[in-house]
């Protein structure tokens, strides 16, 4: 199984990488922030990235109109394919994230905004958010500030809510929630997609290709909410924990 899929998977997922940085030469100096054609190679790549690994894909409630970020929980490395896989969105990642190798790569090909824990960026990484936002792009936050075994979601850091508040983005900007829950494959413990502490990503990559048979992921989207609605950063990160917790948990004994 893991040739089966492995081989299709790495020719979909750096064809697609060689296909979508071919296609930047040409809209980067035409269209500049603005990413018309590329968004759809990631969603292709992601969408049937799934359909390779055999995993089950749904969602329910739709991504917001309005121009902001999404905030949701953080299982595993598999949360990029299902985010991407049918929503045009650009993730918010760590600094150090651009430096690996592999994921690195793929990161800074499909738009993700690289953040630096450091006060003293924190007006020039707003302008970013700024320019993206405005440019329509929907920006995607993991506000626990790590990955988790699936199980659970983690109190959201209130810190990088604080930027939504900024004079640049209050008068448009929306947050919306969105849940991410992982079933595991019949006779395999319930964390099994779950990607977390000091596990390393070769033998959980390897072991998610080796099953059998796959589970699936529920992305569940939740209605946004007007950061001007809210007091401060604490309430609005407050609201969008508990829509993600509370239907994550249903979700999870739906099952």
């Amino acid at each position: 199984m893991v040739i089966l899929r492995g081989v299709p998977l790495a020719i979909l997922v750096f064809g697609g990488l060689i296909i979508l940085l071919t296609l930047r030469l040409f809209e980067s100096p035409l269209c500049g922030v603005q990413r018309p054609v590329t968004p759809f190679v990631s969603q292709f790549v992601c969408r049937n990235a799934l359909r390779i690994l055999g995993m089950g894909f749904r969602t329910s409630g739709e991504l917001m109109r309005e121009r902001g970020a999404l905030v949701a929980n953080h299982s595993s490395w598999l949360d990029i394919f299902a985010l991407n896989a049918c929503k045009r969105v650009y993730f918010v990642s760590k600094a150090e994230v651009a430096k690996w190798p592999g994921i690195g790569w793929l990161a800074r090909a499909t738009g993700t905004v690289f953040i630096e824990r450091n006060r003293k960026k924190a007006r020039e990484q707003t302008r970013v958010f700024e320019e993206r936002l405005k440019a329509g792009h929907k920006l995607l936050f993991f506000p626990e500030g790590t990955s988790t075994d699936g199980l659970r979601v983690l109190p959201f850091k209130t810190t990088l809510f604080a930027a939504f508040f900024a004079d640049e983005l209050l008068d448009f900007m929306y947050v919306q929630p969105v849940s991410v829950v992982f079933h595991a494959p019949k006779e395999q413990p319930a964390r099994f997609y779950g990607w977390w502490g000091d596990m390393d990503f070769g033998p959980h990559f390897l072991q998610t290709l080796a099953a059998r048979r796959q589970g699936s992921v529920e992305l569940i989207y939740h209605a946004p909410a007007k950061v001007s609605d809210f007091e401060n950063r604490k309430t609005l990160a407050a609201h969008c924990e508990d829509a993600v917790r509370h239907a994550h948990s249903l979700a999870q004994l739906e099952k």
